[in-house]
């Protein structure tokens, strides 16, 4: 089983994200779009797993307090483009938490530096008309995280919440 945590978007913020999709779309950038039901703020990428319900028994141990997350700038790894989300000590913290969870329960997860973004485009094309764009001054309210399956089924990624605290 595939799995990652991630703090999934309120329908403001995802309304704002996918305007954001369609301005990068009417200035002529290509590329695989994520559908708006998968976007989300990936905390830590476990990858294949087969036992779940240790990283369940390990996120009871993160406390989730409520903070602010708002849209910033927008940039770009190689040829995926990302809005970024404004950092804050609220979302160090949780990540901070994810991951010290993770680590004393010996799961494995992807450690690279948290860099916090959505991915908006894969394989984009090479054109910079997305610096030209505005990000929406969008925000939401974190109050939850989420244990995220994902699996391909008719050549579409789909993810699926499992678990939440």
């Amino acid at each position: 089983m595939r799995l990652f945590i991630a703090i999934q978007l309120s329908d403001e913020m995802r309304s704002s994200v996918i305007g954001l999709m369609h301005g990068l779309k009417k200035a002529g950038i290509k590329g695989s779009y994520v559908p708006a039901q998968n976007l989300h703020l990936t905390l830590a990428f476990i990858g294949e797993i087969n036992d779940p319900e240790a990283v369940e028994e390990a996120l009871q141990t993160v406390k989730v307090r409520p903070f602010r997350l708002s849209l910033s700038e927008m940039g770009s790894f190689g040829d995926l483009l990302w809005v970024g989300l404004r950092g804050n000590q609220g979302l160090s913290m949780l990540v901070k938490a994810v991951r010290e969870a993770l680590d004393t329960a010996g799961i494995d997860y992807d450690k690279k530096n948290f860099t916090p973004h959505i991915t908006l485009v894969r394989k984009a094309s090479k054109s910079e008309e997305w610096k030209k764009l505005r990000v929406p001054g969008a925000e939401m309210m974190v109050k939850k995280v989420s244990l995220m399956r994902s699996e391909q089924r008719d050549g579409k990624r789909i993810y699926t919440e499992i678990f939440a605290i």
